[in-house]
């Protein structure tokens, strides 16, 4: 079974009072993403390994969507683009049970619930993956973020000191979360509450 069918898209949601449409990314959205990355503060970009604004790093993305090793979701509000997700896997690596779970959501979408639906729907596709832990890193400063990803249950591992710097070359400590996908998968099952996936 697909991906594609365990989990149907497009899926519509409800963001305050407006409607998204949620759905996987394909290569038919790179001038549409790169204009969502263009738009993104500066800050915004430091919790992902690579700078998306430049062309070389989004075809990878994509190319990489294409081989399997990334599954991402893309959001849309009136055919643009307001969020997206990457669930970045390496099935070559001693850790290919685990997932490195990036998420962006515009600043005009923001405190709507966006990114909480986007952290759980990829939590979901990450359990058809067959994955069994998910990470998620972001610069310590995001408190925002860092609290959505917490109340989904996600709990800080690690913080790296100075581990990136922005375009300014000031540095920047970095907070990585982790959430055990194979003991949540293994408790909802216990209570029969599969059917929610």
């Amino acid at each position: 079974m697909t991906k594609e069918e365990e989990r149907s898209y497009p899926r519509e949601i409800q963001c305050g009072d407006e409607a998204v449409v949620l759905r996987y990314m394909t290569r038919d959205d790179e001038a549409d993403l790169d204009a969502f990355a263009q738009s993104l503060p500066n800050h915004d970009l430091l919790f992902l390994r690579r700078d998306i604004t430049q062309p070389k790093v989004l075809k990878a993305w994509l190319n990489a969507i294409e081989e399997s090793s990334i599954t991402s979701l893309i959001a849309t509000r009136a055919n643009e683009v307001v969020g997206c997700s990457a669930i970045v896997t390496d099935s070559l690596a001693w850790s290919s049970h685990v997932g490195e779970l990036r998420v962006l959501v515009s600043p005009s979408m923001r405190s709507k619930g966006l990114g909480r639906h986007i952290i759980q729907e990829s939590f979901i596709i990450a359990i058809t993956l067959g994955l069994e832990k998910l990470v998620a890193q972001m610069t310590a400063d995001q408190s925002g973020a860092i609290n959505v990803f917490e109340s989904l249950g996600f709990r800080a591992e690690a913080l790296l000191r100075d581990h990136v710097k922005d375009r300014s070359h000031q540095s920047h400590d970095i907070v990585i979360l982790s959430h055990d996908v194979a003991k949540f998968q293994a408790q909802m099952e216990a209570y029969g509450l599969t059917e929610a996936f």
